[in-house]
């Protein structure tokens, strides 16, 4: 733990948290379902300090458990095109067997203009990813000790995440359609700690844009 409260850690942390903060803005302030008692400056308080701690996590921990930097800025050019590629493919796979069912289901997740999906992709490549692969992985790697155990409970989180979403709902998802969304977010934790530690940031951000970029056809 003392790696996580080293001044460096915490100063580009600190820096890390405040652009994440102010990328999630234009997503909060289009959040229709708000609660009156959460205003915005709270809730963008309530991003720093948390940015703060979980940017902790990967600068404290990922180069030190995983012998890798935390941004690749010179890519490898087959690797890139492999995940571009691969990107394009998932997202359109997503697009014509996926969306359909899951748009009824989770409205709220689906961006309705062109706004929308600016501010959802800036929420979802500065918070979300942080949360859910970056700060979650790098944790699990120094509790574990070994990046594909890591990678296994990284996939498991998603899954019971992506569960616990779906006890909400008043509709019905269907079993095949759960088991395969269940069964996908297992392997994409294992694909997700690939890319992360392949090409660091950037790559799984790349994979996540090619994937959320589906939506642009339905503005175009």
């Amino acid at each position: 733990m003392r790696l996580l409260f080293q001044p460096q850690v915490l100063n580009r942390a600190a820096l890390a948290s405040l652009v994440s903060a102010l990328a999630c803005y234009p997503r909060l302030c289009l959040w229709t379902h708000r609660p009156e008692l959460l205003p915005i400056w709270y809730m963008e308080a309530a991003i720093f300090v948390c940015g703060v701690l979980l940017w902790g996590s990967v600068f404290a921990w990922h180069e030190a458990y995983t012998h890798r930097p935390i941004f690749i800025c010179k890519q490898e050019f087959m690797p890139v095109m492999a995940v571009t590629l691969a990107g394009i493919l998932t997202g359109l796979a997503f697009r014509a067997w996926v969306d359909p069912s899951l748009r009824a289901q989770f409205p709220e997740d689906y961006p309705k203009d062109m706004r929308q999906w600016l501010a959802s992709l800036a929420f979802l490549l500065t918070f979300t990813q942080l949360f859910v692969v970056f700060a979650t992985f790098d944790w699990l790697i120094r509790l574990v000790r070994n990046r594909w155990l890591a990678a296994g409970l990284l996939g498991a989180f998603g899954a019971a995440w992506l569960l616990q979403k779906v006890c909400q709902l008043h509709g019905v998802v269907p079993p095949g359609l759960l088991t395969a969304l269940l069964l996908g977010r297992m392997a994409a934790g294992f694909w997700v700690v690939a890319l992360y530690l392949r090409g660091g940031v950037w790559l799984v951000s790349w994979w996540s844009l090619l994937v959320y970029a589906r939506h642009l056809l339905d503005y175009v």
